[in-house]
């Protein structure tokens, strides 16, 4: 049966991010683009900084993903700084994934051999190699695909045609046009625009339009410069601004002769805003350079303080209003982020000042003391919103690995949070990632070091969970050495449960139960809770699977007991999957359904993959038992999907594998080769939300379609926040942002916003859409009413 990619991948809307500003001009370079596709299989948007091709690449790939079978989907590479990981960064952010023991180009290309997709990579220029060779494979194996990459520099590979973005089209002052036709030219409607957003009462008149287009044709047409000069306009008119301006060039382009003259205007502009702050702004936009990605205030006041007081709520307050940092809100959290060409001049501007090595220790302390934080309060209340908050700062954790693998004196620390992090990343499926970290930082650290043992036995672990039983033996012997010359004794009863663990997937149940027996001991003497809880569950499922199943349950309800008593959801979950493959094994198929149905509702709090896939499994076999053959069969798709998002395979645990294949060939039997199959690749089509529900048994209506295009297409929008659903009830009234903003007390171009990112989720291009779909929301809850 043909591999394909996992439930992120299968939603067909694609996941190209929203573009919260509106669009202006490119129409040429939009034509262009799409015309190349027609003739070749790469595009490469090339051009220097500022000047849109990201934002092109989103509105190209917006505009052609409905050509497209499986629609478009978006790779950003800023943030990474190792080429080494280009790989992993496209199988996590397309949710790729397969039973293999390493990410590597095999994975991609056999999950994108049968597709039909664009495909977007984003920022390639500081990995351009890694990509080259990406890009290359993808055009050898997987003919239905089409990349479209943005660089500073074209890709360099075979069939490759490029788009130079241009600036956009600019006045030329010594003709200038009467002032009622300045919208001719696209970076003056662009200036206007973004004008408007920062000054809302802004007119373009008579006595100011020669002025506009004259400071436009000084811009040369750079769209980030346009934008950093309109939010002049709050202290400047016009006129001063173009006055301003035009002297600057005229002194600052003086000594870079070398450079291209756009370079030279982009960094002139950069240059004046810079200088326009006060020092304290300057220096927290050097320091805050030093982040990857988004952050958060607590993080910026760690990583761009300075002891002494200084207010750096004030100087984000600022920075934001300047637009020199991008505000983003999410779900009651709001998070700051530099855009790429001013954080490259942050960090410039960091190393004259000398502070680089200093502001990144500062960055690697602070994540590697949230990790700490991480790993010290996991077994508690909060594991929902670690989760959550770990993937936010997934860049930043990256980052701070990658500057303690380096230092010779940050050894303990790049081992130390490596191991912190590893139930987020068996969670988020990264087990390739983990091991990718825990090989680089072992074969970099010193072999004295303390953390050592417990590194060596995470990176079994993750050996394990992928199957690669070659190398899971010889590190925990390794470790249980270290381990034993040290003393620890909590580490060496972690080292023999794992040996359990490994003895029960090899189907020797007596070591298991003697070794996870022993562990529990000593877990137990030295009060250490998360050792307690997974020895609970291994012993439970080991007794439980073979031959006393009573004492297996008994084991498994005291660790549902003990994880209920600390609000800890991640082993409870685990707990009661195995009470439902232990029900299983006595045929008592109602009871297990209901364990493992909780299961999956607590996996799903914690977005664990490999949990979801047993579960989905564990489900499957319930549905053959219970003879509802195709949902049994659409459950097994489901869980296949899954178990290549994490990179694992049933056929990797000796117990587990042998009752899969036989229910699978059991259910393809009852069904029918044919009908089986077409349930089966059904389940592999589902989105990861849809999929949770039908395994539940739940009916949702905020995913009815909104149009018979988008049912058509299986599109199944993003959920609306709950000010986005505000704003759109208010927009179905037929307020403008105007109103809208009066109403709700909060800023125009805050509306506007909320607008466009509605648009956007819905997949929509009209404010008549969304009243359609409010429309629809209500009788559908209406109905749903009446029917209860």
């Amino acid at each position: 049966m043909v591999s394909t990619a996992n439930a992120r991948m299968r939603e067909s809307a694609g996941n190209l991010p929203a573009d919260v500003t509106s669009f202006v001009g490119r129409r040429r370079e939009i034509t262009m683009t799409k015309r190349l596709f027609s003739e070749a299989r790469v595009v490469t948007l090339t051009g220097p900084g500022g000047v849109g091709k990201t934002r092109l690449a989103v509105r190209v790939a917006s505009n052609m993903r409905r050509s497209f079978r499986d629609k478009a989907w978006f790779v950003e590479l800023e943030n990474l700084d190792d080429g080494a990981l280009v790989l992993d960064a496209v199988i996590e952010q397309l949710g790729l994934g397969g039973p293999s023991s390493a990410a590597g180009l095999e994975t991609i290309v056999d999950q994108l051999k049968n597709r039909e997709m664009l495909l977007v990579l984003d920022n390639c220029e500081h990995v351009i190699e890694d990509v080259a060779m990406l890009v290359d494979a993808i055009m050898r194996w997987c003919p239905g695909v089409r990349v479209l990459a943005t660089s500073r520099q074209s890709l360099g590979v075979a069939g490759e045609s490029t788009v130079v973005v241009p600036p956009m089209q600019v006045p030329d002052p010594g003709h200038l046009p009467p002032a009622e036709a300045y919208e001719q030219f696209s970076s003056v409607r662009l200036f206007v625009d973004r004008a408007k957003a920062a000054v809302p009462e802004f007119e373009v008149t008579a006595d100011n339009a020669e002025a506009l287009m004259r400071l436009c044709h000084h811009l040369d047409g750079n769209p980030l410069a346009i934008e950093l000069a309109a939010v002049r306009l709050r202290s400047l008119s016009l006129q001063q601004l173009e006055e301003r301006l035009a002297d600057r060039y005229d002194l600052l382009t003086e000594g870079r002769r070398g450079a291209p003259p756009r370079q030279q205007t982009l960094r002139a502009l950069i240059d004046w805003s810079y200088e326009l702050l006060d020092e304290r702004d300057r220096r927290a936009w050097a320091r805050m350079s030093a982040f990857s990605g988004s952050f958060d205030l607590s993080a910026a006041e760690h990583v761009a303080g300075d002891g002494k007081g200084v207010d750096i709520l004030t100087a984000v307050h600022s920075l934001v209003d300047k637009s020199v940092l991008m505000r983003e809100e999410d779900g009651g959290e709001v998070r700051y982020r530099l855009p790429h060409t001013l954080r490259e001049y942050g960090l410039d501007k960091l190393g004259e000042y000398g502070e680089t090595n200093l502001v990144r220790d500062r960055h690697c302390t602070f994540f590697a003391e949230l990790s700490a934080r991480f790993a010290a309060e996991w077994i508690g209340p909060d594991q929902a919103a670690w989760v959550q908050r770990l993937r936010n700062e997934q860049d930043n954790l990256r980052m701070a690995l990658r500057h303690a693998a380096e230092g010779s004196e940050t050894g303990g620390t790049a081992l130390r949070l490596v191991t912190d992090l590893w139930p987020y990343w068996g969670i988020r499926g990264l087990n390739a990632e983990a091991r990718h970290w825990l090989d680089e930082v072992l074969d970099n650290t010193p072999r004295d070091l303390p953390e050592r043992a417990k590194a060596l036995r995470v990176s079994a672990w993750f050996a394990l969970l992928q199957g690669d039983l070659d190398r899971v033996q010889p590190t925990l012997e390794r470790a249980t050495v270290l381990a034993t010359q040290r003393g620890d004794e909590i580490e060496r009863a972690y080292l023999a449960l794992l040996h359990g663990l490994v003895a029960f997937f090899k189907n020797d149940q007596q070591r298991g139960t003697e070794l996870a027996e022993g562990s529990l001991q000593q877990f137990r003497k030295h009060r250490e809770l998360a050792g307690e809880l997974w020895s609970l569950h291994a012993l439970g499922l080991i007794k439980g699977m073979g031959d006393d199943p009573d004492a297996g349950l008994r084991m498994l309800a005291e660790c549902i007991q003990l994880s209920t008593e600390h609000s800890e959801l991640y082993w409870r979950s685990y707990a009661q999957w195995a009470t439902a493959q232990v029900q299983m094994r006595r045929d008592r198929a109602d009871r297990a359904e209901n364990s493992v149905k909780e299961a999956l509702r607590l996996q799903r709090k914690l977005d664990n993959r490999l949990g979801i896939a047993f579960s989905m499994d564990t489900l499957a076999w319930i549905a053959h038992r219970q003879q509802r053959f195709e949902r049994a069969a659409r459950l097994l798709g489901t869980s296949s999907a899954l178990w290549d998002a994490v990179r694992a395979a049933p056929g990797f645990w000796a117990r587990f594998a042998g009752d899969h294949d036989e229910h699978l060939m059991q259910i393809r039997t009852a069904l029918g080769p044919e009908a089986f199959d077409e349930q089966y690749e059904r389940g592999r089509e589902m989105s990861l939300t849809h999929a949770v529900d039908y395994a539940l048994e739940l009916k949702r209506t905020a995913r009815r379609a909104s149009s018979s295009s988008e049912a058509e297409d299986n599109v199944h929008p993003m959920p609306l926040t709950r000010r986005e659903r505000q704003i759109a009830d208010l927009v179905a009234q037929g307020r403008t942002n105007k109103d809208i903003a009066e109403n709700l007390v909060i800023a125009q171009r805050t509306v506007e916003g909320h607008v466009q990112n509605i648009l956007t989720k819905l997949d929509f291009t009209s404010r008549a859409q969304i009243a359609g779909w409010v429309a629809g929301q209500r009788t559908g809850d209406a109905a749903d009413t009446e029917a209860r």
